[in-house]
C-alpha cells in the first residue's frame, strides 16, 4: 500500500503548479523503502533542518544508514509556505513600489496601475514548484536516504514507528518544526482567517485585509497585499511595529508603511470577530476605546507554536514545552542523549538560515565527536536576520542599548542612496568600547539583507573597524555606507597627541 492512501495530500488550488509541488515533496504513489537493520540517524521532519542533516551524512560518503521522515510536505515551511512564496509576490509588490517612487526619479506614473493578482499568485505557485525538486523525496532516495512518508514517533528508547514500519536507530534528530499560533480571539475561527500556512493558496485579491501582529510577517505581508491593491489595516499590539527591531529602524518601516496607505492601530486588541453582511467585522480596543473595521480576509501573523504533538517523546525521556518546544543543551541535545533536535522545534531563531547552521552542528554532534569531544556549540553561531520589507531590516549581533559604542551613517549622506531617491536608511555599526571590534550592525535599506553579510564575516573573523577601512568599495554603491563607518571610526583615532606625531613626520618626508 503506498503512504498516499494512508495520507493524501492536497495543496490548494488544485493547478498544475500545485500538482507538481506535491509530486515532488509527498508525491501521491510514494512507496515507503522496507528499513534497514538500524540507522546511524533517524530524522523526524523534513523541513530545512532536518532535510540537511539527511543529505549532510548521507552525502559524506562513509555509508552511514539514514532515515527521513515527513508527514506533509518537504520542503518544510521555507518552501511551502515561508520564504520561496512569501519573497516570490514580495518581488512582485516591490515593482508597485518602484512605479510609486518614480515621482520622485522623473518619471510620470500612472493614476492607475494594472495589477493582476491571480498572475502574481500563479507565478508564486509555479516558482515554488519549479524549485520544489531540490527537497523532493525522489532526490533524497537518490543521496541514499531512506525517506518515509507518515507520522513519526518514539516506541522506545531507540524505535520510531512510522507508517507502520520500524525504524531502529543509534541517534535521532527531532526536526518537526512550528506552525502558526491559533489566536485567541472570540468567533474568530468561525469567521475564519489566514495565516502564512494558507495565505499562499489565495487566487483572488481582498479587497479589504486585517493584518494581526506587527512583526516581521505581519509587516512583510501587509506591505505586500497593500501594493498589490488591497485595503489593508494592521493591527498591533505594541506602542509600534517591529518592537524586537531597533527602534530607530522600526519607525523608518513604520512610516514607510503609513506612507503607501496602510491604516495602523497600536496598543491594541482585538477582542470579536463577527461575520457580518459586509464580510467579517473585527472589535477591537485601542487606548481604552473601543472601535471595529470590517473586512474580507484576517491574515494572523502573531506567533509561533511548536509541533510537539504526537511523537510520544515521554517514552523516550525527552523534556519539552508546548510553548518553547523540545528543551535542548547548547550542543542542541534533548534530554535523552542519544537524541538531538534543530531548527524552530527547539530555538529562539526561527529562520530557514539558522535551521541549516543548527543542522550542521547536529552532524558534527552525533557522528563525529566521539566521548564528546569537539562538539560545536550553537551559542558560538553569529547570526544574522532580515526583515523584507521595503526598505529591509538586517541585523546581526548586539544593539545599540548593550553597553556599546556605536558609528551611525544615514543614507542621507550616501551618494548611491541619494541617486537611488532611497535616503530614509541608515547603518549603525556597534563595537566595543574603546576598540574597534565590531560587536553588531542594523542597516535599514532596500537590500540591506544583501549588505548584511560583509558585517557578519567581519564579526566571524574578528576583521575590526580599522581593516575594513582598507577594504576598497565600489562607487557608487550602497555598502559603500560601510566603509564611511569604518573611516568613522579611523577618525576618533586622531587625538590631539596623534595629530601632533603626524605634523611632525610631515617635515621630514
Amino acid at each position: 500500500m503506498s503512504n498516499s492512501e494512508l495520507d493524501r495530500v492536497i495543496v490548494r488550488p488544485v493547478d498544475e503548479y500545485n500538482q507538481k509541488l506535491v509530486a515532488y515533496v509527498h508525491p501521491p504513489n510514494w512507496v515507503n523503502p522496507q528499513p534497514a537493520d538500524s540507522y546511524d540517524l533517524v530524522v523526524i521532519g523534513a523541513g530545512t533542518a532536518g532535510l540537511v542533516v539527511a543529505a549532510g551524512a548521507a552525502g559524506l560518503g562513509l555509508g552511514l544508514k539514514v532515515a527521513l521522515i515527513e508527514k506533509h510536505l518537504m520542503g518544510g515551511d521555507c518552501l511551502n509556505v515561508g520564504c520561496v512564496p512569501s519573497k516570490t509576490i514580495i518581488r512582485s509588490s516591490r515593482v508597485v513600489g518602484e512605479i510609486w517612487n518614480g515621482k520622485n526619479l522623473g518619471i510620470n506614473i500612472p493614476s492607475q496601475i494594472d495589477i493582476d493578482f491571480p498572475a502574481v499568485m500563479a507565478r508564486m505557485r509555479r516558482i515554488r514548484a519549479d524549485i520544489s525538486h531540490h527537497d523532493s523525496a525522489e532526490r533524497f532516495a537518490s543521496l541514499g536516504v531512506d525517506v518515509f512518508l507518515g507520522s513519526g514517533k518514539f516506541a522506545s528508547s531507540d524505535i520510531v514507528e512510522v507508517a507502520g514500519k520500524t525504524l531502529k536507530f543509534k541517534k535521532a534528530v527531532i526536526a518537526t518544526g512550528a506552525r502558526a499560533t491559533k489566536p485567541a480571539i472570540i468567533g474568530i475561527e468561525q469567521a475564519g482567517y489566514l495565516t502564512n500556512e494558507t495565505v499562499f493558496s489565495l487566487i483572488q485579491r481582498p479587497e479589504k485585509l486585517a493584518v494581526i501582529g506587527g512583526g516581521p510577517i505581519g509587516c512583510e505581508l501587509a506591505q505586500a497585499f497593500r501594493r498589490l491593491g488591497s485595503e489593508v489595516v494592521l493591527i498591533h499590539s505594541g506602542s509600534h511595529l517591529l518592537n524586537k527591531e531597533d527602534n530607530d529602524a522600526a519607525q523608518v518601516v513604520q512610516q514607510t508603511l503609513i506612507k503607501e496607505g496602510i491604516r495602523l492601530v497600536l496598543n491594541a486588541k482585538v477582542e470579536e470577530v463577527v461575520t457580518v453582511t459586509e464580510g467579517k467585522r473585527l472589535y477591537f480596543s485601542t487606548n481604552g476605546y473601543r472601535d471595529s473595521v470590517t473586512v474580507d480576509e484576517i491574515l494572523v501573523g502573531a506567533g509561533r507554536s511548536p509541533n510537539v504533538e504526537g511523537l510520544n517523546l515521554e517514552a523516550v525521556g525527552v523534556k519539552y514545552d508546548k510553548r518553547r518546544g523540545v528543551e535542548v543543551n547548547d550542543y542542541l541535545q534533548t534530554t535523552n542523549p542519544k537524541i538531538y533536535a534543530a531548527g524552530d522545534i527547539c530555538m529562539d531563531w526561527k529562520f530557514t538560515h539558522a535551521a541549516d547552521a543548527a543542522a550542521r552542528i547536529v552532524i558534527k554532534n552525533t557522528l563525529f565527536s566521539p566521548f564528546g569531544l569537539g562538539r560545536s556549540k550553537l551559542s558560538s553561531l553569529v547570526m544574522p536576520w532580515v526583515t523584507y520589507t521595503d526598505p529591509e531590516i538586517a541585523h546581526v549581533g548586539l544593539y545599540e542599548s548593550q553597553d556599546v559604542e556605536t558609528i551611525k551613517i544615514p543614507f542621507s549622506s550616501v551618494d548611491r542612496a541619494i541617486a537611488d531617491a532611497q535616503e530614509d536608511g541608515f547603518l549603525k555599526i556597534h563595537h566595543k568600547k574603546g576598540s574597534d571590534e565590531i560587536v553588531g550592525a542594523t542597516i535599514v535599506a532596500t537590500h540591506a539583507g544583501e549588505m548584511i553579510s560583509e558585517i557578519t564575516t567581519a564579526i566571524v573573523n574578528k576583521i575590526g573597524l580599522n581593516k575594513l577601512s582598507n577594504v576598497i568599495h565600489p562607487y557608487p554603491t550602497q555598502a559603500e555606507a560601510i566603509k564611511k563607518a569604518a573611516d568613522t571610526y579611523r577618525r576618533t583615532l586622531l587625538t590631539p597627541r596623534t595629530k601632533k606625531l603626524l605634523g611632525f613626520l610631515t617635515k621630514f618626508s
